[in-house]
């Protein structure tokens, strides 16, 4: 079974998989590595017998990996059960352990565990919140954030690129700002790790972020597991109390076979980040061409330019996002519209209102995520059925309006 894009979905004999912003297909090397572990026997990582150490050479060999890629040191890297876990500890953990205020700075297009969270140290601890407005590409202005940010702001949270759009923030001088402010900068890095290089302790998004989250799943690792980046002397309070385990920030034992799939698809995904990142966009920019082309007022959502590489959404007058997603689907190609978090639920994403879309439209909404280019044919294929079933719904009038 193929496993990576214009191949079937995970699980699936046939089709083309492209929502990998939800999951991205499991990767051999990742799915090989969880084997090695489960065949050699579970062990918990703690313990001081040899089984025990064989499976903390294992997670040590893993912290490595995943700090090597990433620029961070093995002791920044702190192991958990996927983004939200890590957002819900970056969020909670960072603002109860900095003590110069109560006063946390986000957007409105951020994650549900990140707004959840914010929300939470709001109401249960009395921090006050302010979203910062984004344009209609879902950019923060840097200046706005300038204008919100005061002395006793504990912590600036800003995701790094989003899911549902695409767009990447400008977060050098994001965190700069939050910084000179002396508020601690935290970035939900979820989407964008597999597709940008990122460097912790250099250059971008910058030495000034204190703490960066990134889940397995996006790099074609299994679910269940992630990590929050933090710098050693960077105080946070942990969520999770117990025998703590990862250095006292997240007790709890260790998923060791999950962490092994992670480090080995994030060790393959990082060899491959400029020249796949060069296809995907090529790859995106044909799609986007040839969806504008044959659907009149089909319009791209998020940065034209300034967006992860593999990342194509739209807004399609006329027609509900549903049924063009349904007709993908029955036409073999597996796609979204939006994000899978917010999936099931009637109403327009928050994300599009947010950058000023009229809810009618935003239920029009559709996202192509690509694990890999596509072939010039099934681009053809997904252009021919968005424009039949376009041409559909205005046959028949008001019916299929959202």
């Amino acid at each position: 079974m193929r496993t990576r894009a214009g191949a079937p979905a995970p699980g699936d004999s046939s089709g083309t998989y492209l929502d990998a912003a939800a999951t991205a297909p499991l990767r051999p090397e990742a799915r090989a590595a969880m084997l090695a572990v489960l065949d050699a026997g579970q062990a918990n990582p703690s313990s001081v017998h040899a089984p025990g150490h064989r499976a903390r050479t294992v997670l040590a060999g893993a912290r490595a990996a995943v700090a090597t890629a990433f620029g961070a040191r093995p002791a920044d890297v702190v192991f958990t059960s996927g983004g939200t876990e890590a957002n819900n500890l970056a969020i909670i953990g960072l603002a109860l352990a900095n003590p110069r205020g109560r006063h946390l700075v986000t957007t409105p297009i951020e994650h549900p565990s990140v707004l959840e969270s914010c929300r939470y140290l709001e109401r249960v601890f009395g921090f006050s919140l302010d979203t910062l407005a984004v344009d209609g590409d879902g950019r923060v202005d840097p200046a706005e954030l300038a204008r919100v940010v005061r002395p006793d702001t504990a912590l600036v949270s800003i995701g790094l690129a989003n899911g549902e759009v695409g767009t990447v923030q400008p977060m050098p001088e994001l965190a700069s700002i939050a910084r000179d402010h002396g508020a601690l900068v935290h970035t939900d890095a979820v989407q964008a790790a597999a597709a940008l290089p990122i460097d912790f302790g250099g250059a971008w998004p910058g030495a000034q972020v204190d703490a960066i989250t990134v889940a397995s799943h996006k790099f074609g690792g299994p679910q269940g597991a992630g990590a929050l980046l933090v710098g050693r002397g960077t105080p946070l309070e942990p969520l999770l109390h117990g025998g703590g385990q990862e250095r006292g920030a997240r007790s709890g034992t260790e998923n060791v076979a999950a962490i092994a799939g992670f480090a080995a698809a994030v060790r393959a995904s990082s060899a491959s980040h400029g020249t796949q990142g060069l296809a995907l966009a090529r790859s995106r920019d044909a799609l986007v061409a040839r969806v504008r082309a044959e659907i009149a007022g089909a319009r791209l959502t998020g940065h034209p330019d300034e967006r992860l590489p593999g990342h194509a959404s739209f807004v399609v007058p006329g027609v509900s996002g549903e049924s063009l997603l349904v007709a993908l689907d029955a036409a073999g190609f597996a796609v979204s519209s939006g994000s899978a978090c917010a999936a099931g639920k009637d109403e327009p994403s928050p994300i599009l209102l947010a950058m000023g879309i009229a809810p009618d439209l935003a239920r029009t909404a559709l996202r192509f995520t690509l694990p890999a280019p596509l072939e010039p044919g099934a681009i053809d294929r997904i252009a021919a059925v968005l424009a039949a079933e376009h041409q559909a719904a205005l046959g028949i009038g008001a019916t299929k309006l959202p």
